[in-house]
């Protein structure tokens, strides 16, 4: 497990198990959305941050959590492990509220600086709105995986923490 692809929807705990994982193997990890955003939530040119995703997949060793379809496929065709977070609407809607009320105001760990949470209502109906969507894009991410790498499908919490134990 050198360079891993972690995926699924807001508040599965992708950023959460790439720490994990990270500090359990010694592996730099990328978030993203660290990339994705400049101070103020300003969105970063799409040009510029596939770019800088490209420069982290072609390092020999790293752990990269995000959905962004533009470097998927560079992505997948680096990473030896696909982890799929197939965790349940409403437990990634309650995780987005807990993290809302923890971060309010200040920057997650996974976000850039100057970046605070906040509510919105907008990203709400995004999860909402995308979910089907965004679970048959992962879907098939793991479908193909499987196939060349080692492709892992947790489904809860309950399932990340077993993957953890088993690793140790």
């Amino acid at each position: 497990m050198q360079r891993v692809m972690i995926i699924g929807g807001p508040g599965s705990g992708k950023s959460t198990l790439a720490r994990a994982l990270g500090k359990k193997f010694g592996l730099p990890v990328t978030h993203i959305d660290q990339l994705q955003f400049g101070f103020g939530w300003v969105e970063v040119d799409p040009a510029k941050r596939d770019a800088q995703v490209r420069k982290v997949v072609a390092r020999e060793s790293w752990i990269i959590d995000g959905n962004y379809s533009s470097t998927a496929e560079d992505r997948m065709t680096r990473a030896d492990t696909l982890i799929w977070l197939d965790i349940p609407l409403w437990h990634r809607l309650w995780r987005v509220a807990r993290r809302t009320l923890k971060y309010y105001g200040q920057s997650r760990p996974d976000l850039p600086a100057g970046c605070p949470e906040r509510f919105s209502v907008e990203f709400i109906l995004y999860i909402l709105s995308s979910n089907k969507r965004q679970k048959a894009k992962a879907a098939d991410r793991y479908t193909t995986m499987s196939q060349e790498a080692q492709a892992v499908h947790l489904r809860s919490s309950r399932d990340v923490q077993m993957f953890l134990e088993q690793l140790a």
